[in-house]
């Protein structure tokens, strides 16, 4: 599934296209992806420029000009495209290609900007929904996500708060969104390589015993930091001429330290380990059984 920074990255790019523009006509193709649209779905969009593109945890947030916000997930393999009559572009670097079927385009938005925005999903584990701006906090799909990892709040103080009395592994806690939100398998795992933290660690183990971040919390948090600063510049970097076609290959696969790198030798100087997997949680954990303790 798509995490943060790849989430981050297709708002980048589709933002030139549709901030500040009107929604002509949209077209729901289906009735249906994850979830049913919503009756009047086409109805609340339908005449409203597009004020803002945000991002919150791996939704894509679009404020309308009514008041509403048009919430957006990618689920496992949903992608958009941007067809503007010159350059056909696909936002967006991620680990596992998208689609170019076009049977699965199931969305479009025909923006007043010239440009057309298909949104197209194989699995149909994505979903869109309208919500009212002053309904936000209330809405369950939002309502109990955690700090945002990348935000002014999101310390070692709060992360060894969060995890202070969790019975749970460090990775477990790591994935859970109301702990931070956006993190995911991949960047779990790097995070935890690039702090030399075992997954296997117990997450109570970021905090003292009288509350306070201890120096693993500290790492942790600027490895989290890190990678996904450095994940996004470059993904961004890579769309500034929203020239890429679905499927090629970007920063994000070429960069990984530890994740799907079973069986080799461990990039940190003068460790020597060997990159293992083992299933946790029901998904696939790599790292280095010598370096991260």
């Amino acid at each position: 599934m798509p995490e943060l920074p790849e989430v981050e990255t297709v708002r980048r790019g589709l933002q030139p296209a549709m901030e500040g523009s009107k929604i002509l006509k949209a077209e729901a193709r289906r009735k249906d992806l994850r979830f049913p649209f919503q009756k009047d779905f086409i109805a609340r969009l339908e005449g409203q420029t597009v004020t803002g593109l945000g991002r919150r945890a791996k939704y894509l947030m679009a404020d309308l000009g009514s008041g509403d916000v048009l919430l957006m997930h990618l689920g496992m393999s949903g992608s958009f495209r941007v067809l503007d009559g010159v350059n056909d572009s696909a936002p967006g670097q991620f680990h596992h290609p998208r689609s170019e079927d076009r049977a699965h385009d199931h969305v479009v938005f025909h923006m007043s900007s010239g440009a057309a925005i298909v949104f197209n999903d194989p699995r149909r584990f994505g979903y869109m929904k309208i919500i009212a701006r002053n309904a936000l906090e209330d809405e369950p799909l939002l309502k109990d996500l955690g700090p945002e990892p990348l935000g002014n709040e999101f310390d070692a103080a709060m992360l060894a708060a969060s995890c202070a009395n969790k019975k749970t592994s460090l990775k477990a806690a790591l994935l859970d969104q109301r702990v931070v939100a956006g993190l995911g398998n991949i960047y779990v795992c790097e995070a935890l390589y690039r702090s030399h933290l075992s997954p296997r660690r117990l997450a109570a183990t970021l905090a003292t015993k009288k509350g306070e971040p201890t120096d693993h919390a500290g790492r942790l948090v600027n490895a989290i930091h890190a990678v996904l600063n450095q994940a996004i510049k470059a993904g961004g970097s890579s769309i500034s001429d929203h020239r890429l076609t679905s499927g090629e290959l970007g920063y994000f696969q070429h960069s990984f330290g530890v994740y799907d790198r079973e069986d080799e030798k461990c990039q940190t100087k003068a460790c020597g380990g060997i990159v293992r997997r083992f299933v946790q949680n029901g998904r696939s954990t790599f790292w280095c059984p010598k370096c991260q303790k």
